[in-house]
Formats: C-alpha cells, structure tokens, sequence
C-alpha cells in the first residue's frame, strides 16, 4: 500500500520522547487524527467513513464518576464544598440538605467562566398528582397519621403558595391567584439560571433550593427534581467527577425515592459528612449508609469512602482540656485552642476507624484496609487565616488532591481509549489481503475460545446457584421470625411508644418501606425478607463483581481472558499476519473495555433484581394492608402481613433465586453475542482486499499511536 499510497511528509516532532503527562499524549493522538483527517479531506471522497469514525470518536463521551454526599442540613457540606471548590459563597449555607427530595449535584462548567445551575422540574402532571397526594395527607385526621409525611406535606405547600396554605382544601386553594402562577411556572420543565458573578448567581439560585420557614410562599423547591450546578475554574477537580448530594428518603413521591436509588448505585466514591461537634451523639450518617449498603457495595459500585468531620474550628478548649486533660500537654505560650483542635481530631479519626473495623459494613464490603479514610476540616478556617490553623490543618487540600488524583486516573483511562479507538481506525484503512487459511484458523479461534468462556461463565452460574438455593432455604425458614420482628416489634423498643401504628400505616402505603424524616427510624420490611438471601450470595457475588481487584473468579476477568490471537498462530514470522493480529488485538481491547464497563452497569439490575422480585410479590399485600382502617387495625395489618410471608415464602423466595440466575444468563449471552458479532466483523475487515483506488498511507501514523500507548501502559 505504500507504494501506491499518497505519500506526506513525517511530523518528526510527533515522535518526541519527551511527551510524559496524560493531557500532552492525548493532544498528540488528536493531531495525529486531525493530520489524517485534513488530508483525508482533501484527497477523495470515499474517504468519507474513515473520516466520519474519526469525528464520532472525537465527540465520544463517557459517564462521569460520582461521589455521593451524605449528611444531615447544618452539618456544613454546603461550606465543606465551597472550600473544596475554592468558591466561598458559590452554595448557600443548608443548600445540601434543605430540601430532603432535591438531587443536587456539581460539576465543572467546562466551556466558559459562567456558573451555571440546570435546573429540572416536575412536570404539570406529575406536581398535580403530587398535590393531591399531599392534600391526602392534610387531610388526614385519623391516629394512623404519619407525623413525618404530614410535617412534609406542610412544608411544600407553605413553602410555595404562603402561609396558611395548607389550612385551605385543595378546592380552596385552587382559587387563589398564587396557584395560577406556580401552575404556570410549572409548565416549564427546565429552567437554566447563568452569571459570571458568583453572588448573584448564588442569590437567584437560592431560591429553588433553599426553603424558609420566616417568609413562605415563592420557594421553588417541592416542585425540582434535581438541580446542576456547573462551576468555572475547576477542570483539574471536576473534569471527569461529579459531586451529588444524596438526601434522605421517605418522600411520598415514589418518583423521587426511584431517582434516589438509582443515584446510590452510580457512586464510585461516597463521603460522609457530619459535624465534630456531635461526634459522640450523630449516628444519622452510619444509619443511612448501613441502610444503603446494598446499593452501594454489591448492588452498586462505591470503591472508597470518606468519613468528614467539619467544623473542625468550632471549640471550647476550657472544657475540652477539662474533659480530656489535654491541657496538661500543653506548654509556654503555644496556641491552646491549636492544640485542643489538633488533639480532638487525632481522637476523631481513630474512633471513626475503629468503630468501622468492628462494623458490619465492612464486611458488607467485602474491602481492604485503605477503603475508610477520615479527614478533619474546617472550611471557615481554610478561608479565614485569623483562626490560626495553617491550610494544610484544615485538611481541605488533602480532599482537593484526592479529587486531582482520581481526574487524572480517569483521565487516564480515557487517554487509553482514545489511543487504541484511534489505532482501530487507521489499522482498519491499512487492511492487507491474507490468505484463506487465515480466515479460517481465525475462525477456528474465535469457536474455541467462546467455548473456553462458555464453560467459565457455565461454572459460575453453578456456583451462584448453590449459593443462592442454600438462601431461599433459610429464608423460608426464618423470613415468617423476621417479619415479626420488624412489624410487632416489642412494645418496649425505642419505636413503639405511641407512634408505632402510624409507622406501620406508612410503610404498608409506601410499599414496605419506612424512613423518618431525621433517619432516626428506617424500616424495610424488603430489606429484611431477602436479608439471609443475600447473606448467602454475598461473598460469592463480590468475587464475580468486584469493585476494583481481582479475584480469579470475576466476570471482568473472564473477558480479559478471552483472544482468538493464538501463541501458537500458523505462519508467525508472516507480515500479513503480523498485521491481523495487530489490528485484531486492537480490536478486542476496545470490545472488552466496552463490555467490561457494562458490566458494572449489568451487576447493580442482577444484585437489585431480588429484592425487586419480593416487593413485586408482596406489593398486593402492601395495598390491602394500607386499606385498613377503623379500631384495631394495627392488629390486622401485622396478621395480614406476617400470614402472606408464611403463605407465599416458597414461591417468593424461588422466583428471586430464578430471576437472578436469569439475569446472570442474561449477561453471559449478551457478552458471548457481543465478542463473536464484534470480532467476526473484525476479521471481514482485515480479510478483505485492498481496494483499487488509491488509499493514503497511514502506517507513519499506527507507529505513533502505538508509541503513545505504549508510554501509557509504562
């Protein structure tokens, strides 16, 4: 081909060895595609695909890491954020938390200094619906009343149409002129603010998340969804890392409880924030994560977490040296409240990892030693230089670097793709004519090593299987002991006192599940039938998807496994073949890293689909329970439940342990289609003849790709 090819002359600057860092190999890569474009565009015009790959590859995205936020209103991550971002008025004060059912999240703003806020409504339709729902609840004066979800339905109401709103009937307050504004405001499902001025933007953004109890009325916030910040200045933080709050659940509006779940499965990273302060009395933050650690572990895809003690600077060291007779340590004229400060941080951070150490979650997680890290921070003092703690004290650098280190991994990871997708491309023009034999050995490969992954993915499923019906058995024989447990539970318990029928009224009205609006009380009557299921396959489970390692048994390692390129290749000083084989293995690492990064995706439905399963087929009982009202219905809704357990716990337990072996074969043929469909269309392309006309010589090009990949695997 070179010979007939039209010849260039060579960039010798694009083989320069002094190309180190990610973002300089990634520049090189797109110069060398744009080389071959811009001629490419000049030559003939059945350049056209070669062309058009190569603009679809450039304008490629992929989904960004998420870091989940947790923590109480008042526990400072509005302020925490800020100093991360270097922004100190960019969040108001409660903007993380305010509002218990708005998604809020923050990213980069990666096209121009504005800071912007995307801002997503609920539709006319769906804040109909809602307002009925909450006008059901005010409404409602019978003792099954649900204190949290009635103090909840106040809250939207007055916060949008004013005080004493949600004293009106919904008839009533349909007449008012406000309803015909916020109905129309409504219509708009988005709303997008943008300013270049970081306390303007911040003052019009307030209202849509913040709420407030001394003006009500023209608070936006019960009818947003989610809202986007995007925020200038800060690729190397965010460029490839989204930040989102996760705020607590037990909203009536199912729609936001399902976009809250699927939020928990998509963070990489979670960081748990709570103020030091009330270190020795807050236990909301490890409540909520113990509630949501199937979501995150073997249901999701969270590879580290960070517990965060703000408030750092906040101190009363007369009382803290008299506690902890710190003040004997301290001598001359050095700064009391410094050390007092330093002191209790020491403290916190070893609590915290011990009380981790002998915690469930762990071992829910199934990690190593470096899956907990704490930090101390203070956000005022990282700002403010008058309270004495150096930068480096605040800690809130250590957070920004762990944020550099992660953007440069996926960066990374990114430049890798692009490398090899661009090599794919250009080794697909240079394709040379082979021999039939070839085509067949590769073909005979291709059948061998399916076979080779059918029999691993086949031994898996066995094994997975055993786990599991070794899970049905004992929750058939537990599961009618553990209902009791959770909905009559003993009139002593912490949950009982006077309130417990109308915890049980809401959990029947919600679908099994109950959660207080301060996390104080979490009920999952869900969660505590498929509880020994999942004791059973867990450990299993994270050996075939782990989060990060290996494991010998993981699926991602099966596919890492699989190559129809041979050691023992006929012909292997050959040149033609030489060349297949580089543009099949190419070929093959974008089709695994592709089905690799699907799978994580796939394993969250698998792990999700048994509890799935059981609230399905307890769904009809929820409702009869929830119907029943009047003298001793408490008493009847505990029967009804505790009886369905008893009477449908074989066929329940048997079609989750079916469904998950399903989805699992799912998976298994998806990825066995997805390698012989891809690589077969690999071989016809590498097999087939050189086309007449004259094509551009791109084999300068493939060397320097290969170059570059190869200072990336180093």
């Amino acid at each position: 081909m070179a010979s007939q090819g039209t010849k260039r002359k060579c960039d010798h600057k694009s083989s320069d060895s002094s190309i180190d860092s990610d973002m300089e190999i990634k520049f090189k890569a797109e110069q060398i595609m744009k080389r071959v474009t811009d001629t490419l565009v000049h030559t003939i015009i059945m350049h056209r695909d070669i062309i058009s790959q190569i603009n679809k590859m450039n304008n490629l995205s992929r989904k960004k890491a998420t870091i989940g936020i947790f923590g109480k209103s008042g526990e400072g991550k509005s302020s925490l954020l800020n100093a991360v971002l270097g922004k100190r008025d960019l969040l108001p004060s409660g903007c993380f938390g305010a509002c218990t059912a708005v998604v809020t999240q923050v990213e980069a703003n990666l096209t121009d200094s504005n800071y912007i806020a995307e801002i997503e409504l609920l539709s006319k339709e769906e804040w109909e619906k809602e307002l009925k729902d909450l006008f059901r609840v005010l409404s409602d004066e019978t003792e099954d009343r649900d204190g949290d979800w009635f103090e909840m339905a106040v809250e939207k109401v007055t916060a949008l149409y004013g005080a004493d709103a949600d004293k009106k009937t919904l008839e009533e307050l349909k007449k008012d002129i406000k309803f015909d504004e916020i109905e129309t405001f409504s219509s708009i499902n988005k709303r997008t603010i943008s300013n270049n001025d970081c306390s303007e933007f911040a003052s019009v953004a307030a209202s849509y998340i913040l709420h407030s109890d001394s003006s009500p009325g023209g608070w936006y916030w019960p009818l947003v969804k989610s809202v986007t910040f995007k925020v200038p200045d800060c690729h190397e933080l965010l460029e490839h890392i989204v930040l989102v709050d996760i705020p607590g659940t037990g909203d009536c509006n199912k729609l936001r409880d399902d976009q809250w779940k699927s939020k928990l499965r998509e963070c990489s990273f979670v960081w748990i924030v709570s103020a030091i302060n009330r270190a020795s009395t807050d236990s909301g933050p490890w409540g909520i994560l113990k509630h949501c650690i199937e979501e995150l572990g073997p249901g999701g895809e969270c590879k580290s977490i960070n517990f965060i003690w703000t408030k750092t600077d906040d101190i009363n060291q007369v009382a803290y040296k008299r506690a902890t007779g710190v003040g004997g340590q301290i001598s001359g004229d050095k700064d009391q409240k410094k050390v007092c400060l330093l002191h209790r941080n020491e403290h916190a951070k070893k609590r915290v990892k011990e009380k981790f150490e002998n915690s469930e979650i762990k071992k829910k997680f199934h990690t190593d030693d470096n899956f907990l890290n704490v930090f101390t921070v203070s956000s005022n003092a990282f700002f403010d230089h008058d309270l004495n703690l150096e930068p480096s004290e605040t800690e809130i650098p250590k957070l920004q670097d762990e944020l550099r280190i992660l953007n440069k991994k996926i960066n990374r990871e990114l430049t890798r793709d692009y490398v090899n997708e661009a090599k794919g491309v250009l080794l697909d023009k240079d394709k040379k004519t082979v021999e039939k034999k070839v085509y067949m050995e590769l073909e005979k490969n291709l059948k061998k090593a399916l076979n080779k992954l059918g029999s691993r993915f086949d031994r898996i499923y066995s094994d997975l299987e055993q786990c599991l019906s070794k899970g049905v058995d004992e929750s058939v024989q537990l599961c009618v002991a553990s209902t009791k447990a959770m909905v009559s539970p003993n009139r002593h318990s912490d949950i009982y006192e006077g309130r417990f029928h109308k915890i049980l009224q809401a959990l029947c009205k919600n679908g099994g599940c109950y959660w207080s609006k301060n996390w104080d009380v979490i009920l999952d009557l869900n969660k505590q039938l498929v509880k020994h299921l999942q004791e059973h396959i867990d450990k299993y489970f994270n050996m075939i998807f782990p989060v990060t390692g290996t494991t010998g048994k993981s699926v991602q390692e099966q596919i890492d496994k699989f190559s129809i390129i041979q050691s023992d290749s006929a012909s292997p000083g050959s040149p033609k073949l030489h060349h297949i084989q580089n543009f099949i293995n190419t070929e093959e690492t974008k089709l695994k890293a592709s089905l690799k990064r699907g799978v994580v995706d796939t394993k969250k439905d698998i792990y999700s689909s048994i509890q799935i399963t059981i609230k399905k087929e307890m769904s009809s009982c929820y409702e009869q329970a929830a119907a029943v009202t009047g003298i001793g219905s408490m008493k009847k809704r505990q029967e009804l439940l505790i009886t369905t357990v008893d009477t449908i716990k074989h066929d329940m337990f048997n079609k989750a342990k079916m469904e998950m072996l399903k989805k699992f074969k799912d998976l298994k043929l998806y990825i066995m289609d997805a390698l012989e469909s891809g690589l077969k269309r690999s071989m016809e392309l590498s097999l087939a003849k050189t086309s007449n006309i004259k094509l551009m010589d791109v084999s300068q090009e493939i060397e320097e790709l290969e170059r570059l990949a190869e200072k990336l695997s180093n």
